[in-house]
């Protein structure tokens, strides 16, 4: 968001440009007295050395009896003297130079002095030193704190002084300044139109007043991290024309206890006199937490929630002010905050479906200009899963290397490229694996697209590559269903184990040895047969059982075990079980295809990138019968490769690292 469209003011709303003196100012002032009394003191240490000059008392007694002593003054413990010798004159601008030994009892001291004529000054208290030294040790420090923590509260508040340290912080958007509308939301029609009847109330709230109607007080929008709840919280301001005070809920808490509270009520009420408005709390859990004291609480989130509970019951939604709440963390809020009559509605902002996903593509490519090859709706398909924040951006990797390629618009094969860049990371140039390690990864993946193109209920391979990426893979094989699904049946949840564990049973059939290749894939086969057993009743043994739960589904996907321990360690063994048999069942399936596995595995090593077409072709001439020469398909297959670059599919699925 630009700068002039962003209205950014302090808690009042209004621009604080009363006269006076700021932080800045106030610091300099403090920094200027610390100089000048620092200057001061050494000065004084300055000239007290140049004029004082400490001498042990037999050396004073010497001169003394030598008769070189002029004037003998008596100080508190010391004895201060001058000598006759030392006289001022226009080059000594300080004086006369005095020597100062200590005062040691010696009665016979007094008769001498008198004898040698020398004159004697008696003791007189001088208090000035004292007085420096009361202010400098005293009177300074305390004002230099105080004047600090004048200036840490004054921006602790926002500039409001100390009284102004619970004055709200929110961005205040004024009416049509949040430049955001619904067209800039896509692939969220559900949320949206769950979000329409709201706007329409801010813009015609006789209709529903006439008839009984109360708007809701609040909304709660509930997704993944990346799928446009902040964005979707704008629209509605830029759509209904409102004030929109924007904040964190982390804003709300402070060091200072009781400081939360006091912003709660000073938004609620900036926000009635600015009604209708909106206020949107982003991250929310951040203060609305469950108040749980089983293991301690913590009293100023908690206060501040108890705060913001009592203030949303307190006001009158007639007036037009409606709360709007964003978090990744459901599960966590206090069921208080979630009752009808606070967060009335929960709007969930899912991950974008297959349609959603092109709109989502269409909203971020408007501004971007792309050739005639580009094909926004593969791009929907191969890039399942993905949340708007991925796809634009991974319009933007795709105009940067336009960009760097010094085109004019955008391809499909860079959007291709963009896709892997987001996935996978960038291509590793520089990176050369060994002779012995490229012929590994190379058996490693065509293992993989091997059993793919065997097995039922999978999706089809296309492309092969062994080229290092920078997230870690040192190769991949990419794959993109043929269509969106929601629902995968157990055959095809076995053919996908089968799949994952074909890499690691590729070494073992060719190389008869293991590598730490297979780590992310045996991984993801454990997380899959786990949820297989526990999650969806797909197990013999235990049948419907639900034995574990998922929480933090937005973020993590954190799961936790509902069964005794008993019950979980035989969890693991039908875990390996079903792992062992889908392992069984790739080695076997490479066996019976070994030799398109060795064809193919010396073509991609040469090649190091291929197409699925082209796999798909070596793979049955071989099955057909016909012998395959690598070496005479380069020239024949070059000009084919260059042509099939450019149907670069689907979102990779990184199985090597």
């Amino acid at each position: 968001m630009s700068e002039d469209q962003n209205n950014f003011n302090n808690g009042s709303g209004n621009d604080d440009k009363r006269p006076g003196r700021g932080p800045a100012t106030v610091m300099m002032i403090v920094i200027a007295v610390i100089m000048t009394v620092a200057a001061i003191a050494i000065l004084n240490g300055a000239v007290r050395g140049a004029t004082y000059q400490e001498t042990p008392y037999n050396i004073f007694y010497q001169h003394l009896q030598n008769d070189e002593v002029d004037v003998v003054s008596y100080k508190d413990s010391r004895i201060d003297y001058t000598l006759k010798e030392d006289q001022p004159d226009a080059q000594n601008m300080l004086g006369k130079k005095t020597y100062y030994t200590g005062n040691v009892p010696d009665y016979d001291l007094v008769p001498l002095l008198k004898e040698k004529g020398v004159t004697i000054n008696g003791y007189i208290p001088d208090n000035s030193g004292s007085i420096l030294s009361f202010l400098l040790v005293w009177v300074m420090p305390i004002a230099i704190v105080f004047i600090l923590m004048i200036m840490m509260t004054r921006r602790l508040g926002r500039g409001g002084g100390i009284m102004g340290i619970g004055k709200s912080n929110a961005k205040i958007y004024e009416q049509k300044d949040t430049g955001v509308t619904f067209k800039d939301v896509a692939g969220q029609d559900e949320a949206k139109e769950s979000l329409v009847e709201v706007v329409d109330f801010l813009h015609h709230p006789e209709k529903y007043t006439g008839i009984g109607a109360k708007l809701p007080k609040g909304a709660l929008l509930v997704g993944p991290p990346g799928t446009g709840k902040t964005l979707l919280a704008k629209a509605v301001a830029g759509e209904a024309h409102v004030p929109f005070f924007s904040l964190a809920g982390s804003d709300f808490v402070e060091m200072f206890v009781g400081v939360g509270a006091s912003r709660v009520r000073d938004l609620f009420s900036e926000a009635e006199k600015k009604a209708p408005a909106i206020i949107f709390i982003d991250e929310i859990d951040a203060i609305g937490k469950s108040r749980d004291t089983r293991f301690g609480g913590n009293d100023e989130r908690e206060q501040t929630l108890n705060q913001l509970l009592a203030e949303m019951d307190g006001f009158d939604s007639s007036k037009g002010v409606f709360i709007l709440a964003a978090t990744n963390r459901p599960e966590v809020l206090d069921k208080a905050l979630l009752r009808p009559g606070r967060l009335d509605r929960r709007v969930i902002v899912d991950k974008p479906d297959l349609k959603g996903r092109l709109e989502t593509l269409k909203v971020h490519a408007r501004n971007v200009r792309l050739d005639d090859t580009v094909d926004l709706e593969e791009i929907a398909l191969a890039t399942s899963g993905a949340v708007g924040s991925d796809l634009a951006n991974m319009i933007n990797e795709a105009a940067i290397a336009a960009v760097k390629a010094r085109r004019k618009a955008v391809s499909q094969a860079d959007l291709w490229e963009a896709v892997e860049v987001v996935v996978a990371g960038k291509e590793k140039k520089d990176r050369i694996l060994s002779e012995e390690e490229k012929k590994t990864v190379a058996y490693h993946e065509v293992g993989h697209a091997l059993v793919t193109a065997v097995v039922k209920d999978s999706e089809p391979v296309q492309k092969i590559t062994i080229v290092p990426r920078t997230m870690g893979t040192l190769g991949y094989v990419m794959q993109v269903p043929e269509e969106e699904k929601y629902l995968m049946s157990k055959d095809e949840m076995i053919s996908r184990l089968t799949t994952l564990l074909a890499g690691r049973a590729a070494e073992e059939v060719v190389f008869d040895r293991i590598t730490t290749g297979a780590a992310n894939d045996i991984e993801q086969a454990t997380k899959l047969a786990r949820a297989m057993i526990t999650q969806y009743g797909m197990s013999d043994e235990f049948g419907l059982m639900g034995l574990e739960t998922v929480e933090d589904q937005y973020l993590e996907g954190r799961t936790v075990m509902n069964c005794s321990d008993e019950t979980s360690a035989l969890v693991d063994e039908e875990i390996k079980k079903l792992l062992k048999r889908c392992h069984e069942n790739a080695k076997q399936i490479l066996m019976d295809n070994r030799e398109a596995l060795d064809a193919i595995a010396a073509y991609l090593i040469d090649k190091e990138t291929i197409t699925g077409k082209e796999f798909m072709e070596i793979f049955n001439r071989v099955k057909n019968g016909e012998s395959i020469d690598v070496e005479g398909e380069k020239s024949a297959d070059s000009a084919k490769s260059v042509k099939d670059s450019d149907e670069k599919p689907a979102r990779p699925m990184p199985e090597v690292k």
